[in-house]
Parts: C-alpha cells; structure tokens; sequence
C-alpha cells in the first residue's frame, strides 16, 4: 500500500466550513478530519432514550441535554467531535474558533459499538478528561444491560459499573439514571 508523501493538513476554519456543507458529521484533531460512522437503530433509540430519561429530569434546572446534533470541543487537545448525548448545565461556553461548539459540557454519554468501543474507552476518554467543566462520562453497551459511570473525583475518576435493577446518581446533574427503565424503553416493540 502506498502512503502519500505529504499527509494534508486542514485548519480548524476549513474543518467548521467542511462541517456546514456536508450532510454527515465528522470529528477533527491535529489538522486530520475524520469522517464518523453512522449508528445502528439499537444505538439510535438507546441515545434517544437517555434524553428522553433526563428530560423531566432537567426541567427547571440550569442543566440542559443535547443530542449528536451539538459539537464539543476540547480546547487542549484541539478535539471536535459529537457525542451521543451531552448535558451542559449554566450558560454555554463557546469555543473562540467556532460558535456551534460548546466546550463546557458536565457529562457526556456514548453508546458503544464494536467498532467505537476502544476509542470511547481510551483515546476519547482521554481528551474528555481535559475538559475542566466535565463532571460525568457515561458509557452504555448496546450488547449487554450495563452502563458505566465515571465521575470526577478530588482525586481523578471513580467508575461504578451498573446492570439491570440498579440506579446511577448523575449528582452533578442533580439526576438519575434506572438502567432497567433505560434498556426496557429502548427495546424494540414485540411483533
């Protein structure tokens, strides 16, 4: 296989126009833009659903959820990507380069897919973690009734692993999150 000799390099401008003209998403760090797979309805409906959980949730309070649709941005390592779902709770902050990204969300949520997965686990945990504002990282499986919550500590990150039956506290959010009603809501309907 052949690799070019010079590997192009787009500035973040050339990336937000790249994003406003096209009709799929994609993620940008170190001058790369990569294009982002769809998701499967599974993925789809589980995303939906943790909106849907924390919608009545959030009503009234200074938090709000967003959907794939919000770009996050991590000022110290230059990422732009779309999670899942995202909740920004104050005013959002918006990064200097780009006026549709937010760079202050308090939690964060991915679905997992087998080709996602080590990513949302590793490199992207990582450039979240520099975000300041980021109280919550949740990781849901779509394989197995069984979500992930990290949580920012005084001393880093606590992770509580919860399955069928159980409830994650999303304190920052002053919500909470029934693993079983979020699975059982997403399921497909019988035939």
């Amino acid at each position: 296989m052949r690799t070019p000799a010079h590997r192009v390099q787009y500035t973040y401008a050339e990336y937000i126009a790249l994003e406003a003209a096209s009709n799929v998403k994609h993620e940008y760090l170190d001058g790369q833009i990569y294009g982002m797979a769809g998701g499967t309805p599974d993925h789809a409906a589980l995303a939906a659903t943790i909106i849907g959980l924390l919608f009545a949730q959030l009503t009234g309070s200074r938090c709000r959820a967003f959907d794939s649709d919000l770009r996050v941005r991590v000022p110290a390592t230059g990422l732009a990507t779309y999670p899942d779902v995202a909740v920004v709770c104050g005013p959002r902050e918006h990064d200097p380069e780009d006026v549709d990204a937010v760079t202050n969300p308090t939690a964060l949520f991915e679905v997992l897919s087998a080709s996602t997965e080590g990513y949302d686990r590793g490199d992207k945990f990582e450039h979240y973690q520099q975000l300041p504002s980021l109280r919550h990282y949740v990781l849901v499986s779509q394989s197995t009734r069984r979500v992930e919550l990290w949580t920012r500590t005084g001393e880093g990150w606590s992770q509580r692993v919860a399955a069928d039956g159980d409830v994650l506290e999303l304190e920052a959010l002053a919500a909470s999150l029934d693993v079983s009603q979020l699975y059982d809501a997403a399921a497909a309907p019988e035939a």
